[in-house]
């Protein structure tokens, strides 16, 4: 079996994985009303971890394996043999994208499942999530890029921003159709696959990144409601959570009438 035909079966096994897990959580669902629900506290569905941990289980042992280690490097030398010039840099874009079609779905009357308020919170608490996690795991494993260019390339930042903003997308549309959540993925498997194509990453950092991705997305759809009952529990008519970004600053705030 050629590197490359390895390559292929193991992207399109990324693809199958991700679409197996978005027909197994909505077969049974309804299609939600043109009304934003409520979020509610629910116990952690440690299943529904099982998919991004092994992700990153395999990310982390790849270095250590030697078959997944001969993986990486020849899926790296193959590419640069046979797109040596490679250089397309729409995942920088493309990562984001799945959160771009959940806000303009959104105002087009398609709903998603949460209002904007809620919805964007658990979106800036995920990329918090997504974001300090990779950026620690990068320091500490000082993996080199197959490019040279540094010591961040594990796991993948890209791919993580992109898998966390598909699984977004298919948290706010699963109910509506299935087709929403293998589009927001579809989106990010290309991403991440761009990244290797540019020579940013090993196979092993993108498929880490994934798991990263849907990970913190999860946890935060766990937490988000827990601390939102915490802090404004009765007290709905006089709390406003609010996003903001400023000066480079993104975070959130509320407002209480005494």
């Amino acid at each position: 079996m050629s590197t490359k035909f390895q390559l292929k079966i193991s992207l399109i096994l990324l693809v199958l994985v991700s679409a197996v897990r978005v027909q197994g959580q909505t077969t049974d669902s309804v299609p939600v009303k043109a009304v934003y629900s409520e979020v509610r506290y629910k116990p952690i569905q440690y299943k529904a971890l099982i998919v991004p941990a092994a992700f990153m289980a395999y990310g982390f042992s790849a270095p250590y394996i030697k078959p997944l280690k001969k993986l990486d490097d020849d899926t790296n030398y193959e590419l640069r043999e046979d797109h040596p010039r490679f250089g397309f840099h729409v995942d920088d874009y493309l990562r984001y994208a799945p959160i771009a079609a959940v806000y303009g779905l959104d105002l087009t009357g398609v709903k998603s499942k949460h209002n904007f308020v809620d919805r964007t919170a658990m979106l800036l608490l995920s990329t918090a999530i997504a974001g300090g996690s990779t950026f620690i795991t990068k320091n500490i494993t000082s993996r080199t890029r197959p490019n040279g260019l540094d010591n961040h390339s594990f796991p993948s930042g890209h791919s993580s921003m992109a898998f966390m903003a598909a699984e977004f997308m298919h948290q706010e549309y699963k109910d509506q159709s299935p087709w929403y959540s293998i589009l927001g993925y579809s989106m990010a498997v290309t991403t991440a696959t761009l990244r290797l194509y540019n020579g940013a990453h090993w196979f092993s950092d993108v498929v880490a990144g994934a798991g990263y991705g849907v990970l913190s997305t999860k946890i935060s759809y766990w937490a988000y409601p827990f601390i939102k009952d915490k802090l404004f529990h009765n007290k709905a008519n006089h709390t406003v959570l609010v996003p903001f970004h400023q000066e480079g600053h993104t975070g959130l705030t509320f407002v209480r009438k005494l």
